[in-house]
């Protein structure tokens, strides 16, 4: 990996009560470390841990409570990380029926969103795939949560426009219901969309801009160049003005009870060879577009914030060739990246790839939400 700073990484987590853990205490490399065992055992909900440090919340359960292991009334996760030399510690608690907590360095924040961004992660994880397969929602949620990471104007938009989108719609309904429609009142909550809309819209439309050429270089470098792909900003406010939008759709927008046009119907559409890759695209095809797409946010995130986000890569090697996998791994331990978390169910696969590229790795092994360092495991086994 060759030698140099990494500007951020995480040195030790503990964790008590999360999902399928009881109790749990690593240190980690500031290179790269691999959870190996058998499906189901925890590996992921590892991984979900230091996502949920990073971003305040699990990458794959909404609902907090769900998170807490069964039985018991509480969880807790803590990480310490190295920001340039200087120590980060961060908590997080979550009792049942109770406000999560959240701490930096013993100091409860008043805002959740005060944390998101100061130490950056990218995950790539199977479920990745509903970016692709689901509805406009989940890559409307791809956007937010990178942009977020670095502006916290927009978070603090979206969290507005969101709350005055579900406030017109309520209106909207209770004049449906009382059939007393005031064009005043529908336009004060008008002018407060098209505020946040258009600050929203302006900010997701240079972020695409600079996010494809990225994502190009990176697919074309997976893919050996075989293929061309493509990503288009879809968003009605790229055709109309906002304000013309909204008063032109009034009366459907009324026959609906609900705002049909704006920043929350925004779409990106992706292609491969001209098609669409929802239903054209093999699995493998899927699987290179995604981690293109994840290597671009990694950049992308890298550039604005001065340093690198830990990279996630849960069961990365699932569909992808021996050649992608290996160029894939090569380029990741480049020291254009930082500290990386790998899962893995093939200890020989893992140990093969980073020896034939001459990196170092620190290894654990996971059994049923039990972690061991796996070189202690192995000496261990061996003296018996």
């Amino acid at each position: 990996m060759g030698i140099f700073a990494y500007a951020m990484y995480l040195s030790r987590i503990s964790l008590v009560n999360y999902k399928n853990y009881s109790e749990a205490l690593l240190d980690f490399i500031p290179g790269v470390n691999v959870l190996l065992g058998n499906n189901g055992e925890g590996k992921t909900n590892l991984l979900d841990a230091i996502h949920y440090l990073s971003m305040c919340k699990s990458y794959f359960q909404p609902a907090d409570s769900a998170n807490i292991r069964n039985g018991e009334d509480f969880f807790i996760i803590q990480g310490n990380f190295d920001v340039d030399g200087i120590s980060e510690n961060i908590y997080c608690g979550l009792k049942r029926n109770q406000k999560k907590v959240f701490k930096r360095n013993q100091k409860e924040y008043d805002r959740l969103s005060e944390h998101i961004g100061l130490l950056p992660v990218v995950m790539i994880a199977p479920t990745d795939t509903q970016i692709i397969t689901e509805g406009s929602e989940e890559r409307r949620k791809f956007l937010d949560s990178i942009i977020a990471q670095y502006d916290p104007v927009y978070l603090d938009d979206l969290i507005q426009y969101n709350r005055v989108l579900s406030q017109r719609n309520a209106y909207l309904k209770l004049a449906a219901v009382s059939r007393s429609f005031d064009a005043e009142t529908c336009a004060a909550w008008d002018d407060q969309l098209i505020r946040l809309g258009v600050r929203i819209h302006r900010i997701r439309s240079g972020f695409i801009g600079r996010l494809i050429p990225m994502f190009l270089n990176y697919y074309e470098s997976i893919t050996g160049g075989k293929e061309q792909a493509g990503i288009q900003y879809d968003s009605q406010l790229l055709k109309s003005d906002f304000k013309y939008l909204l008063e032109e759709h009034q009366a459907k927008d009324r026959a609906l009870q609900y705002t049909s046009v704006g920043i929350h119907k925004d779409d990106l559409q992706f292609t491969i060879n001209g098609l669409p890759v929802k239903r054209y695209a093999s699995q493998g095809q899927q699987k290179s577009f995604l981690v293109a797409l994840k290597l671009a946010q990694f950049e992308f995130i890298r550039e604005i914030k001065k340093f690198k986000p830990i990279l996630l890569l849960d069961d990365i090697f699932d569909k992808l060739d021996d050649r992608r996998v290996a160029y894939l791994m090569k380029l990741v331990s480049h020291e254009n990246f930082g500290q990386i978390f790998i899962t893995d169910t093939h200890p020989e696969r893992v140990r093969e790839i980073f020896e034939r590229i001459h990196v170092p790795i620190r290894s654990f092994l996971v059994r049923n939400g039990t972690i061991s360092h796996l070189e202690k495991e192995e000496k261990t086994l061996r003296a018996e």
